[in-house]
Protein backbone atom coordinates (compact mmCIF):
# COMPACT_ATOMS: atom_id res chain seq x y z
CA UNK A 1 0.00 0.00 0.00
CA UNK A 2 1.15 3.54 -0.78
CA UNK A 3 1.26 6.15 1.90
CA UNK A 4 1.71 9.83 1.24
CA UNK A 5 2.00 12.28 3.96
CA UNK A 6 2.09 16.03 3.18
CA UNK A 7 3.65 18.05 5.67
CA UNK A 8 4.41 22.34 6.23
CA UNK A 9 1.34 24.17 5.69
CA UNK A 10 0.72 26.90 8.02
CA UNK A 11 -0.57 30.32 8.11
CA UNK A 12 2.13 32.97 6.79
CA UNK A 13 1.01 36.78 5.26
CA UNK A 14 1.09 37.72 1.71
CA UNK A 15 4.37 38.04 0.22
CA UNK A 16 6.05 35.20 2.39
CA UNK A 17 7.36 31.89 1.96
CA UNK A 18 6.41 28.11 2.42
CA UNK A 19 8.25 24.90 1.84
CA UNK A 20 5.79 21.65 2.03
CA UNK A 21 7.32 18.67 1.99
CA UNK A 22 5.44 14.89 1.02
CA UNK A 23 6.81 11.94 2.01
CA UNK A 24 5.93 8.61 0.53
CA UNK A 25 5.64 4.90 2.11
CA UNK A 26 4.85 1.75 1.46
CA UNK A 27 6.64 1.17 -2.23
CA UNK A 28 9.67 1.99 -3.05
CA UNK A 29 10.00 5.94 -4.73
CA UNK A 30 9.88 5.41 -8.28
CA UNK A 31 6.20 6.76 -9.29
CA UNK A 32 6.36 8.03 -12.57
CA UNK A 33 4.43 11.45 -11.87
CA UNK A 34 4.22 13.45 -8.31
CA UNK A 35 1.64 16.09 -8.51
CA UNK A 36 0.36 19.02 -6.33
CA UNK A 37 -3.23 20.14 -6.36
CA UNK A 38 -5.27 22.59 -4.14
CA UNK A 39 -8.49 23.02 -2.86
CA UNK A 40 -10.50 25.72 -1.20
CA UNK A 41 -13.53 25.35 0.57
CA UNK A 42 -16.40 25.35 -1.67
CA UNK A 43 -14.04 24.93 -4.49
CA UNK A 44 -12.94 22.36 -7.11
CA UNK A 45 -9.88 20.77 -6.92
CA UNK A 46 -7.37 22.51 -9.04
CA UNK A 47 -3.69 21.44 -10.46
CA UNK A 48 -0.40 23.57 -8.84
CA UNK A 49 2.84 21.41 -10.36
CA UNK A 50 3.97 18.33 -11.18
CA UNK A 51 7.20 16.69 -11.24
CA UNK A 52 8.31 13.21 -13.27
CA UNK A 53 11.25 10.63 -12.02
CA UNK A 54 13.47 12.29 -14.27
CA UNK A 55 12.90 15.64 -13.08
CA UNK A 56 10.85 17.48 -15.82
CA UNK A 57 8.39 19.79 -14.09
CA UNK A 58 5.12 21.60 -14.83
CA UNK A 59 3.41 24.60 -13.10
CA UNK A 60 0.07 26.59 -13.24
CA UNK A 61 -0.37 29.81 -14.85
CA UNK A 62 -1.51 30.68 -11.39
CA UNK A 63 1.56 29.91 -9.82
CA UNK A 64 4.82 29.81 -12.53
CA UNK A 65 7.18 32.22 -10.92
CA UNK A 66 6.43 31.79 -7.56
CA UNK A 67 6.19 27.97 -6.57
CA UNK A 68 8.73 25.58 -7.67
CA UNK A 69 8.76 21.73 -7.13
CA UNK A 70 11.28 19.63 -6.45
CA UNK A 71 12.10 15.68 -5.39
CA UNK A 72 14.71 13.42 -3.65
CA UNK A 73 14.22 10.11 -4.49
CA UNK A 74 16.95 8.73 -1.64
CA UNK A 75 14.26 10.52 0.54
CA UNK A 76 11.90 9.40 -0.54
CA UNK A 77 10.37 12.80 -0.30
CA UNK A 78 8.57 15.72 -3.18
CA UNK A 79 8.59 19.24 -2.19
CA UNK A 80 6.67 22.59 -3.11
CA UNK A 81 8.38 25.62 -2.47
CA UNK A 82 5.91 28.24 -2.27
CA UNK A 83 7.66 32.16 -2.34
CA UNK A 84 5.66 35.40 -2.62
CA UNK A 85 2.17 34.19 -1.46
CA UNK A 86 -1.22 35.58 -1.97
CA UNK A 87 -4.64 35.35 0.02
CA UNK A 88 -5.82 33.81 -3.40
CA UNK A 89 -3.07 30.51 -3.23
CA UNK A 90 -5.09 29.57 0.69
CA UNK A 91 -6.79 25.93 -0.11
CA UNK A 92 -5.63 22.70 1.52
CA UNK A 93 -2.75 21.30 -0.35
CA UNK A 94 -2.27 17.94 -1.69
CA UNK A 95 -0.24 15.65 -3.09
CA UNK A 96 -0.28 12.82 -5.23
CA UNK A 97 1.76 10.29 -6.85
CA UNK A 98 0.94 7.76 -10.03
CA UNK A 99 3.17 4.78 -11.43
CA UNK A 100 1.47 4.92 -14.55
CA UNK A 101 3.73 6.32 -17.58
CA UNK A 102 0.52 7.89 -19.30
CA UNK A 103 0.21 10.45 -16.34
CA UNK A 104 3.22 12.28 -17.66
CA UNK A 105 1.33 13.45 -20.53
CA UNK A 106 -1.58 14.22 -18.73
CA UNK A 107 -0.06 15.79 -15.34
CA UNK A 108 -2.82 18.53 -14.75
CA UNK A 109 -5.56 15.98 -14.83
CA UNK A 110 -6.52 14.96 -11.21
CA UNK A 111 -8.22 11.25 -12.60
CA UNK A 112 -4.55 10.53 -13.71
CA UNK A 113 -3.42 10.13 -10.04
CA UNK A 114 -4.17 7.08 -7.76
CA UNK A 115 -1.98 7.66 -4.47
CA UNK A 116 -3.30 10.92 -2.63
CA UNK A 117 -1.93 12.42 0.95
CA UNK A 118 -4.42 13.72 3.38
CA UNK A 119 -3.64 17.49 2.90
CA UNK A 120 -2.40 20.31 4.84
CA UNK A 121 -3.49 23.76 5.10
CA UNK A 122 -2.03 26.80 4.13
CA UNK A 123 -3.08 30.01 4.84
CA UNK A 124 -2.34 33.55 3.54
CA UNK A 125 -3.34 36.39 5.16
CA UNK A 126 -3.74 40.08 3.14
Amino acid sequence: QVQLVESGGGLVQAGGSLRLSCSTSGRTFSAYTMGWFRQAPGKERDFVAAITWSGNTYDADSVKGRFTTSRDNAKNTVYLQMNSLKPEDTAVYYCAASYRLSTTQRVGVYTAYDYWGQGTQVTVSS
